[in-house]
This record gives C-alpha cells, structure tokens and sequence, in this order.
C-alpha cells in the first residue's frame, strides 16, 4: 500500500503538468494469439505486377514476379537461369509460368523442348491445348514432308548466314575455322547468294561450290584453284553431314512454309534428336540464328525464349558465343532467356567455362531447387548465394526453391491451379516435376505449415549459429 505523502505528490504532479505516464497491466496469453499482435518482420517482395509464382515460404505472402516490369528498376537484365535435380520441379514451374505469362496479349513464347516420351515432347499437351502444332525435327521424317529450316533462308541476312555456316561447322569440327578454310567458306557463300535467284540456295549448292570452285575465286587472292579446292574439303565434308548424313533433310532444302512465328506460343520438339550427340548443339545454333533473324523484331511485344537442356548451349564454345550476341541483342527489343540447367557444374567445369561465365551473369534472375550438398556450395560460389540459401538449399522439398532476384533471395513454393495441374504432371513429367506426396492425415495447408516452419526452424538455428560465429571472431 503506497503512503499518502506519495499520492498527494502524484495527484499535485498530475494536475499542473497533466497525467504523464500510463500504467499497463500485465497481459498473459499463448504464443498463438501473441502472434497475432507482433508480426513478424518479412522480406520486402518484388511489387504486384506481373505473374504469380506462389508463395514466399517464410511469410506466407504472395510472390509475383515478372522480367519485364522489373527490367531497369530491380533487375539489369530479364534473363533467367533455373537449376535443380531432376523431380523437384523445375518443368511445372516453367510451364505454369509460360501458361501466365500468355495471358498478356504482347507475351510470344519460343521453347526448345529437348526433352520427351512417347514420341512427342514434354510440351506437346500444352501446345495441343492452346491450338499450336510443335515444330518437330525428326532426321526421320525430314525427306518424308517433315519440317526443314533452311541456313540460307533469304529471311537471315547474308552476314547471319556466313556467321551461322561458320558455327555449324566449327561446333561439328570441335575447334575454330582458320583463315583458308574460312576463305574457301565465304567464297563459295558468295558465289551461290550471287547466281542462285530463281529460288532459295541451299546447302547443296555450297557443298558444290566448294567441291568444285570457279576459277575467279582463286584469281582474286592470286592462289591456285587447287588451293582453294583444297582450303574448302573439311568445311565440305561437314556440311555434307547436313546434306547427306545423319541429320539429311532437316537443313538441306527451302524452310517449311507454314510456320507460323506469329503464334502466342513456337515449340521446337527436338525429343526425337540425341541429346549426346553433336546434332544438339548444331541444331541449337541453327535454330538460335534463325530465330534472331526471323522472330525477334521492333514491334514491341516481350518474347520469352526457354531452352531446356540448355548445357547444349552453355557447353559450346561457339553456340555458346551466338547465344551471348543474341542476349545482348535481344535485350534491346525485349527478350528473356529463360536457360534451364540440372548441375551448373555441368556448364562452368565444361569446355566453354568464359563464354559460361559470361552467360551466367547476364542472367539477373536464378532459381535454385534441390541440389546435393557439395553441389549446392559449388552452386553458392558461383552464384554468390548468401551462407543460409546454400545450407537450406539440399533440404528444399519438391516445388521449393531458393529464388535470387538481383541480390533479393528469398524461399518460394510454387503453386499450381487446378486448371494448369492436369497439363502440368503428365506422365512423361513425372521424373521432372513430380508432385510432393502429402499423408493421408495430414492435409495440405497443415503440410504446407509443417513445411514453413521445418525452414523457419532451420534458417533460425542457421542465423544464431552465424552470430555465434561472428562474436567468438
């Protein structure tokens, strides 16, 4: 019981300077309801235009996330680079994410679907169900009214040709042209552009040409014709394997006409070619220049262009540079590259290591699934992830990953629609982009809450471990 000279002081204090402190009772509640009351503090997100991609996992808020609208504010460059183990995910989040993003009328998407079962590609449903018949390039079909692309095609310009005539022969060679061979290339390029005009060249004719070249070719660099004959018989005997070996029919005549480059959505179904073998990356390079000079143009829409199975791109030298001018080109009219890779080991290890390099950091965007261990920190290094990203990083379950946008990490599951669900877990996709297997007693919001607070677990015991560190130091 407090004395009265003290609450006659409190009463005199009060009324000449007015009541200057507030007394709070004590409050006793559960940890739930506190929860409630003092939010948690979460990451800043990446705004609210554009696509949903589902949910940050620590906060539970929506995450949305769009190249175009974050272009030139949040991120240097729209392009995309998603990793992971195979089954974690990576094909539902690119298909639901191709599947958004053409909701908007100025979207045009290019996929190169390198992978697939049952003698279609992994992306054949999706493009059955928005009315889109798959470029399909199959050496099987090629003679027998399949689709062909043309090198030659008058739409590329001759400098495009040259440069893509040299790059299938150098990705076929395994190392550079050298000054003859590449004499005894452009002479014949330009002696066919220049006599054949009654209908598009061909490869043939420059096999020809170079088998047998004109007199006037040697006279202008004062050589013997025999020298020429002799500078241009590799660089004829490798596009002879486009004309008369294993890949005949596909590059070796006028391009398909019917291919529509207007579509909201262009599939090139490569499942039916090796993935191993070294039509990949030659038809990667082909299809790269063709693309540049027929699909990309000033008028305004954003395109996207996802490449799954993209080492084939990343590994090779000389796809490797193409696809870098194309990235720095296409970025002026509004293209994202969308590269998707199971092991970045895989690309930065491999035999184009800079020309990787430089690909890699041109992407502002990555996404990180499930990775082993040592593959995660290698993965951290290269990508300079934060120590809490690379440790969670081998723990993330099926449809969770590590997203960094321009130095913004944050966890996020993705989540799919019902109506996206039956083209996205196919059963071709099921080694790709299995569905994560909930109880039957658990249901899924109550899953998904015990999968939160595992990582939340997990990130806190990362974050004291750190501060211990760094207090010992």
């Amino acid at each position: 019981m407090r004395d009265p000279l003290s609450l006659l002081t409190e009463a005199f204090t009060s009324f000449v300077f007015g009541k200057v402190e507030t007394t709070r009772l004590p409050v006793r509640t559960s940890t739930g309801q506190a929860q409630a009351v003092y939010l948690p503090t979460a990451a800043p997100g990446l705004g609210d235009s554009g696509v949903i991609i589902g949910r940050e996992v620590y906060s539970g808020k929506g995450y949305i996330y769009d190249p175009f609208q974050l272009y030139g504010q949040q991120l240097p460059a729209p392009h995309w680079l998603v990793l992971g183990e195979s089954g974690n995910g990576k094909s539902a989040l690119e298909k639901t994410y191709v599947l958004r993003q053409l909701r908007f009328r100025d979207r045009q998407v290019v996929v190169l679907d390198a992978q697939g079962e049952d003698g279609v590609g992994e992306w054949n449903l999706i493009a059955q169900e928005l009315g889109i018949t798959p470029i399909r390039l199959d050496p099987m079909t090629a003679l027998d009214g399949g689709i062909r692309l043309n090198p030659l095609d008058p739409a590329i310009t001759t400098t495009g040709q040259l440069a893509l005539l040299r790059t299938i022969i150098e990705v076929a060679m395994g190392h550079g042209l050298d000054e003859r061979s590449g004499f005894a290339l452009k002479v014949a390029h330009s002696y066919v552009n220049e006599t054949v005009t009654d209908r598009q060249p061909v490869l043939t004719d420059i096999v020809e040409q170079l088998r047998h070249p004109e007199p006037e070719s040697a006279e202008a660099m004062n050589v013997d014709i025999d020298d020429v004959r002799a500078w241009g018989l590799d660089v004829a005997l490798v596009l002879d394997r486009l004309v008369d070996g294993d890949l005949r029919g596909m590059f070796d005549g006028p391009t398909t006409v019917g291919i529509d480059l207007d579509a909201p959505l262009i599939v090139f179904d490569l499942s039916h070619i090796d993935r191993n073998s070294i039509a990949m990356p030659i038809l990667m390079a082909i299809v790269g220049v063709w693309l540049e000079h027929t699909w990309i143009r000033p008028d305004r829409k954003k395109r996207i262009f996802l490449v799954e199975e993209a080492w084939h791109i990343i590994n090779s030298p000389f796809v490797a540079q193409l696809f870098q001018r194309l990235l720095k080109f296409g970025r002026r009219l509004g293209l994202s590259f969308v590269a998707v890779v199971h092991h970045l080991s895989d690309v930065v290890d491999g035999a184009a290591a800079r020309e990787a390099a430089a690909i890699l950091k041109m992407a502002s965007t990555r996404t990180v699934y499930a990775q082993k261990a040592d593959e995660a920190r290698a993965t951290g290094r290269v990508l300079g992830l934060p120590r809490w990203a690379v440790e969670i990083i081998p723990t993330l379950t099926p449809g969770i990953a590590v997203w960094d946008v321009n130095g913004n990490v944050q966890v996020v599951k993705h989540l799919i629609t019902e109506a996206e669900r039956p083209l996205v877990f196919t059963d071709r996709a099921m080694t790709e982009s299995s569905r994560p297997v909930v109880p039957e007693h658990v249901q899924a919001a109550e899953w998904e809450a015990e999968q939160r607070a595992a990582l939340i677990e997990q990130h806190q015991k990362q974050y004291e471990d750190e501060s211990t560190e760094s207090t010992v130091a």
